[in-house]
């Protein structure tokens, strides 16, 4: 464990001793923050228009008006920026020629991948974490339910841990940054795009794709459902990806 904690200390350190964490951070915490104002001020002016009409009125619910989209929008931009925090984790060792020297330490290949993979979630957790202080406001002047936003941040940090073990497993097949962002990317593409297939498909595959689907597991979560289906999706998706990446080292290792 302390072997973990040192990675992940120093990978911590690398992220914020760059520009890449601020861009990436302010980025994110920009298109969010656009989209939770559109989405406000619709759901404002829906309200303005149906207040002469009580029943239209009640029925009216911040929760799926503005934070269910909200979140779907802001896993696009976890799409987006994921690729742009993997991208250097394993093929920048490779560039500076460290990767050497790191795998023949005393550390074991599954301390070296954990400790990269958990300062990588820590970024992500700052994202989200500061992009959910946006809800202040919300609270502040509506009475929208805490348990489907809390279950829908659960969904977003589950979305960006596999999206991160995507990223993590290209970043150790080559030393090329911009490659490893692309491969990423266009892997999570696939796996999106997985969920458009299955209104095409029928019987059996339609089953297989939407639960292949790594987006249609998240909608679940962004309608306040916890169900533990997708959620041992998301950690055999975690698990998949990590080992693929331990693979892929320790096979490297041992040349």
């Amino acid at each position: 464990m302390k072997n973990i904690w040192a990675i992940c200390k120093k990978e911590v350190k690398t992220y914020f001793t760059s520009p890449i964490a601020y861009v990436v951070i302010s980025v994110f915490l920009v298109l969010v923050g656009f989209f939770f104002y559109n989405l406000i001020w619709w759901f404002n002016t829906q309200s303005l228009q149906l207040a002469r009409n009580p029943y239209y009125f009640q029925q009216l619910n911040i929760n799926q008006m503005v934070y269910s989209p909200l979140f779907h929008n802001t896993s696009i931009i976890l799409l987006l920026m994921i690729p742009i925090l993997s991208m250097r984790l394993f093929s920048e060792e490779k560039k500076i020629k460290t990767e050497e020297l790191l795998y023949t330490s005393p550390i074991s290949v599954t301390q070296i991948i954990l400790g990269k993979y958990i300062a990588s979630l820590l970024v992500v957790f700052i994202m989200l974490f500061l992009s959910g202080i946006l809800s202040i406001f919300t609270f502040s002047y509506g009475n929208p339910e805490l348990v489907p936003i809390l279950n829908g941040y659960l969904g977003l940090l589950l979305l960006g841990a596999a999206f991160m073990s995507i990223g993590i497993f290209f970043s150790s097949l080559t030393e090329n940054q911009i490659i490893a962002a692309v491969l990423t990317f266009g892997a999570l593409l696939l796996f999106w795009v997985l969920n458009w297939a299955s209104y095409s498909a029928a019987g059996m595959w339609k089953d297989v794709l939407n639960y292949l689907s790594i987006f249609q597991h998240f909608d679940n979560m962004t309608q306040g459902i916890l169900d533990t289906t997708d959620v041992i999706y998301y950690l055999s998706f975690i698990f998949l990806g990590l080992f693929l990446t331990h693979s892929v080292i320790q096979s490297r290792r041992w040349r």
